[in-house]
């Protein structure tokens, strides 16, 4: 029996915290739960072995987001997180930046492969400990926390942490969607030799399998109301590397085509299909004949279990919707990690979005998360560094240089000083829309964001008598936030909080 309980840890029964899910979201927050003192922590997954989507997804192999192995800084560095957006965090140097250990090289990108075995070598190096093939089946409330019914009994605790992943499939209300295939049935790129082939859907998922499909089928058309971004893409995890089919397009090459038409149905013609179309940008009807339609509009988070709770969502249903800290927002104690934290916003300005549904950022939401539950639910008091005076400015302006939290996660995370009467403290990382809307003592947040001409800028947010005056100091073509001019302009808008 010892043996099986070793092999199977965390049985039924009472924790504090339950994880649920052994992607990289749960992994790491489970990792951060341990490290911020929870000591009664569960950790269990309907997968038999860790690593979730990246067991399965992207259909075609290739990461979207870099990892460079050699690096002008060290590896087991925080300065390194910047060049490696890959690997999960890690308080020992030792356990940090083990991507490049299984990149082959050939590309900056990791395999799918080379992902799930940097993952598997993070639960073996870290120790983590997972129930596998624990199937969570219902959430319900109780007097003193919440009951989470599994395949293998009843757990029961005062927070939960739900990793979910954002993979199962959603496709839009279309008359013969059905008939479609969705992008997680692609299947192989040899199914589709010599084929024609429409593609619903201009995101991610949606040039992920075009640029895929290039070498193997004899048209490919694109399709989805609204026209491509590029703007926006270029501030994207997206990558131009995607962007081969719309390159192909715009600069009048055969066989590929990217159209701006509102699907209207999808109907069986002679063995293939006809998708009827309406422009969104131009006038008029098409008709798309097509050997085979993928429908790559998304997906969403499984929140089935969680029915009972009636989780509010976001996003037609797809994303659970969430406080700051990554809290349901009609379920208190149901926490989401992964990217599922999409569904927390942030401030969001200029339309520019944190990295929430990358590993890059939220293995930072996992770090600043762990350190919440602990604190608001478990009375785990954090200790935070008290600082003189004269180390504030060099501080400050070092995360506006460097922080990588601030730097990935914009306009979301910030680093918090706060000037009360036992001095000055530092908060941490916290997230800014928290930070903006909490009434407390005098205190400073850094960040970074995007104005609204594009540009990355430093932006400080000033509590003062209770007021919050949000700072934008000058953007720098090299990005060099820690020099002179930003010196001073820090200085003045300091100086209320330092005399």
């Amino acid at each position: 029996m010892a043996k099986v309980e070793a092999e199977r840890p965390y049985p039924p029964g009472d924790y504090d915290v339950v994880v649920v899910g052994s992607g990289p979201g749960g992994l790491q927050s489970a990792y951060c739960l341990a490290r911020a003192g929870v000591e009664r922590l569960a950790v269990i997954s309907r997968d038999e072995e860790p690593a979730g989507m990246f067991r399965r997804f992207p259909v075609f192999q290739r990461l979207i987001s870099w990892t460079k192995p050699q690096a002008p800084v060290d590896r087991d560095s925080r300065d390194y997180e910047w060049y490696d957006h890959n690997s999960l965090l890690a308080d020992e140097p030792e356990h940090r930046g083990l991507m490049p250990i299984f990149m082959d090289r050939s590309f900056d990108v990791p395999s799918r492969e080379e992902m799930e075995a940097s993952l598997r070598a993070y639960v073996e190096r870290t120790d983590l400990r997972v129930r596998y093939g624990c199937d969570l089946e219902h959430v319900s409330l109780s007097d003193d926390g919440l009951v989470l019914e599994t395949s293998d009994g009843e757990y029961r605790c005062k927070a939960a942490v739900f990793a979910l992943g954002v993979t199962h499939p959603w496709s839009p209300p279309l008359p013969g969607v059905e008939a479609a295939r969705h992008y997680v049935d692609t299947g192989r790129p040899a199914d589709y030799d010599g084929k024609r082939v429409v593609i619903i859907g201009k995101r991610n998922s949606g040039f992920e399998l075009a640029h895929g499909l290039l070498p193997w089928a004899r048209g490919i058309t694109l399709v989805s109301p609204r026209p491509v971004e590029t703007a926006v893409l270029a501030h994207s995890a997206l990558r131009v590397r995607y962007l081969q089919p719309y390159d192909e397009y715009v600069r009048g090459g055969f066989g590929t085509n990217v159209v701006d038409a509102a699907i209207e149905r999808i109907e069986r013609v002679n063995g293939g299909f006809r998708v009827h179309a309406a422009g969104t940008t131009w006038p008029g009807k098409l008709e798309l004949d097509a050997d085979e339609v993928i429908v790559a509009t998304g997906f969403r988070t499984p929140l089935e279990p969680l029915a009972e709770l009636d989780v509010a969502t976001v996003a037609d249903g797809r994303i659970p919707a969430q406080t700051p800290f990554w809290e349901s927002i009609s379920a208190p104690g149901v926490y989401f990690a992964g990217n599922a934290t999409q569904g927390a916003h942030g401030m969001a300005k200029h339309g520019a979005a944190a990295n929430s549904t990358s590993v890059n950022g939220f293995r930072y939401n996992a770090r600043v998360l762990a350190r919440h539950i602990a604190e608001e639910r478990l009375g785990i008091r954090h200790d935070r560094p008290r600082l003189e005076r004269d180390e504030v400015m060099p501080l400050v302006l070092a995360e506006l240089a460097g922080a990588p939290e601030l730097w990935i996660q914009k306009g979301y995370l910030g680093r918090a000083l706060s000037f009360g009467p036992d001095g000055i403290r530092d908060e941490g990382i916290v997230p800014l829309a928290r930070f903006v809307d909490d009434a407390g003592p005098d205190a400073v947040a850094a960040a970074i964001e995007t104005n609204a001409d594009g540009k990355i800028v430093p932006v400080l947010y000033v509590r003062s008598g209770g007021r919050v005056d949000e700072h934008v100091l000058a953007p720098h073509p090299l990005h060099e936030f820690d020099g002179a001019e930003h010196r001073a302009e820090l200085e003045g808008r300091l100086k209320p909080l330092l005399r």
